[in-house]
């Protein structure tokens, strides 16, 4: 069947492709930028990719007529507009519009379970959405899910570090609140087993874990499968503000999107039981076997999508391809240059760079600047990067953002993302046997000037020292 995936990029979307083309479906996917796409999936003769700005109905008429079955996995966990669920419902009503023109038969829409009386902004919008999605031409299936566990999930994650980094935590109450986790494999093959199902058409289903859990107690479960002790002591006195910047110092999310997971997390996520379970054959597996799954693909090194690489991790709301110019007019650069003696050795280091892996010099200093970022409400250097040796356009690397990675050019372009009075890029560029490391920062105003002037001691010791490092 020819399948439309909105969302392509996202977790979900990036992780369910893979099966429905091993299922032997043709797949339409829609992105707002095909340099973010996988290489996996620019190169596959059964993926065509197609731009389409959802906010833009010009824009949809990319997608082919001849779709037969459509996902809708568009969200804004994090979008810090006032006003995210008016374009959230706008652009499902542009989807629908031009979907009702296609020969679309089911589109299956994944949203979060919405039970409770009183709903977060972003539940009540995702309920809003499922609304609008109805329509006479087409029939639509809503999977309303809890919280996803899975290697590289939000939630995942954000569990990961309050447990690792926390032996004591001092915690807001909403740890008390219950939930129904559900691991992302479980989640992906009701998205894949719900394709032209009848039974389940023009119907909404609650998907859950077997077992009822408050966070503390994932938590604590958590620490017992990575063979910790951890002690929580949850208090009444954190509001919400308080409590998102709790989780924001912390861990690795953003702060726009701890704001959005706190008023949630207040609220009770417990599935509605169905019959769903039995149509579809699954029988979703418990919380801990879900994490452990999480671990085995974390050792492999084989996470196929994390919500870091996101945008919902960063302030970039723009296209990659907006960032690809580098700039020259009123612009500062530091331009290093070295000979290259192994360019594959060279490569490899430059695609290994940050994370675990560290910028090779000066480590004490670029973990200063990560903890001066996140003090001033940037993101840190706590993103890392999802894979030790690989890198994507359109990944997450520390405080960078990769903007183009192509090691038969040899070249690797990134875009800072770090808290800036400017906007800075960090170039390497190998040719005819020298390797060129290039940092640009456009300045704003005399701020961006004195900020260049006081680091540039800095950066002729650290940039001095990492490409030797490279070479």
């Amino acid at each position: 069947m020819k399948i439309l995936v909105t969302g392509a990029t996202g977790y979900i979307g990036k992780r369910l492709i893979p099966l429905l083309l091993n299922d032997g479906h043709t797949i339409v996917c829609t992105v707002r930028d095909k340099d973010r796409a996988p290489k996996s999936f620019k190169n596959h003769k059964n993926i065509t990719l197609v731009e389409v700005d959802f906010l833009n109905p010009e824009s949809l008429k990319n997608i082919p007529s001849n779709i037969e079955i459509a996902y809708y996995l568009i969200h804004s966990m994090s979008n810090s507009s006032t006003e995210f669920h008016t374009l959230e419902e706008k652009c499902a009503e542009n989807f629908k519009k031009h979907i009702e023109n296609t020969s679309t038969k089911q589109v299956i829409y994944l949203s979060g379970i919405t039970n409770d009386t009183k709903l977060s902004k972003h539940l009540l919008s995702r309920k809003n959405v499922e609304t609008k999605l109805q329509s006479k031409n087409y029939a639509l299936t809503t999977f309303k899910a809890g919280i996803i566990v899975g290697s590289g999930s939000s939630s995942f994650e954000i569990i990961r570090d309050l447990v690792e980094k926390l032996p004591i935590m001092v915690a807001p109450k909403w740890l008390n609140t219950k939930t129904q986790p559900i691991a992302v494999r479980d989640v992906l093959t009701f998205l894949q087993r719900a394709i032209n199902n009848k039974d389940l058409f023009d119907k909404s289903f609650d998907i859950f874990g077997p077992e009822i859990l408050t966070y503390k107690q994932m938590l604590l479960e958590f620490a017992s499968i990575r063979g910790l002790k951890r002690r929580i002591i949850t208090i009444p006195i954190m509001t919400p503000k308080l409590s998102s910047y709790w989780l924001y110092f912390v861990t690795s999310t953003s702060y726009k999107l701890a704001a959005s997971l706190v008023n949630s997390m207040g609220i009770e996520i417990i599935g509605n039981p169905s019959n769903i379970n039995k149509l579809l054959n699954i029988t979703p597996i418990p919380y801990k076997e879900a994490v452990e799954n999480a671990f085995v693909k974390i050792e492999q090194n084989s996470i196929v999508s994390s919500w870091k690489d996101s945008f919902i991790s960063s302030e970039l709301n723009s296209d990659l391809h907006e960032h690809i110019n580098v700039p020259t007019y009123g612009c500062f650069t530091d331009i290093k240059q070295r000979t290259v003696t192994d360019v594959d050795y060279t490569l490899t280091k430059i695609w290994s760079i940050g994370g675990e892996n560290g910028w090779y010099y000066g480590t004490f200093l670029w973990k200063l600047r990560g903890y001066f970022d996140k003090f001033f409400g940037g993101i840190g250097l706590r993103r890392g990067r999802t894979h030790p040796t690989e890198l994507n356009n359109g990944d997450s690397l520390d405080f960078w953002r990769v903007i183009y990675a192509n090691k038969e050019a040899k070249k690797l372009l990134l875009y800072a993302e770090m808290k800036l009075p400017g906007e800075a890029w960090l170039e390497f560029k190998i040719e005819d046997n020298i390797l060129y490391q290039t940092a640009t920062f456009r300045p704003q105003g005399i701020a961006g000037r004195l900020y260049w002037y006081a680091v540039t001691p800095f950066h002729w010791f650290v940039f001095n020292g990492m490409i030797s490092k490279l070479v």
